[in-house]
């Protein structure tokens, strides 16, 4: 952080560090809150600090919440025979707002991606496995479409298979090298609708 600037300059540079950002926008979210009143501000701050200080992972789903299990894992009318593996919260979230899927997730903070280290054990697999035994008929899995996103789904096929569990994934809807977080609810609709039995 560079303290020689000014407020507005420093500002400017941590929001210009936010994925989507670039400076142009991050001047004027700086100035719209330079006009803002001063209680607007403070509501931003004090929502910010919240965030920090009062969400934490789900210890059964992994899925980011105020409570520990999260809403929807506490959730008594959803399916508990069925699990959503996805990658992160925020594909959950596009998920929830679908209104089709009425089961419980699982979060697994990334994908497989041996050339940068990232594993099995760096991802919440065992996690995933241990909730498998426990009475779970299907196992959805909407990981990206992406090369990893892919190579995680085979994975984790293979892996839940030998549980004798029933393993879908979300139909081809969804744009190839996309992510969910930006695919339209009709096209996640015909994705969940059109899931497919992996082999």
């Amino acid at each position: 952080m560079n303290s020689n600037g000014s407020p507005v300059d420093r500002l400017i540079e941590e929001f210009s560090r936010l994925p989507g950002i670039g400076k142009k926008t991050a001047a004027r979210l700086a100035f719209h809150l330079l006009k803002a009143d001063a209680e607007r501000v403070q509501f931003l701050a004090e929502a910010l600090l919240d965030l920090k200080g009062k969400i934490r992972a789900c210890s059964v789903c992994f899925n980011f919440s105020h409570t520990d299990p999260c809403p929807i894992c506490s959730d008594a009318k959803r399916d508990t025979s069925i699990i959503c593996v996805v990658e992160e919260p925020a594909d959950l979230a596009v998920i929830e707002r679908s209104g089709e899927y009425r089961g419980r997730y699982h979060v697994l903070g990334g994908v497989l991606a041996p050339l940068d280290g990232v594993g099995p054990g760096e991802l919440r697999v065992k996690e995933l496995l241990a909730r498998a035994k426990e009475g779970i008929k299907e196992v959805i899995l909407a990981t990206n479409p992406s090369t990893e996103g892919e190579a995680t789904a085979t994975y984790l096929a293979r892996e839940l298979k030998a549980l004798n569990v029933r393993v879908t994934r979300i139909a081809r809807g969804v744009p190839v090298g996309g992510d969910l977080e930006f695919v339209d609810q009709g096209t996640l609709l015909r994705a969940f609708a059109d899931r497919q039995v992996m082999d």
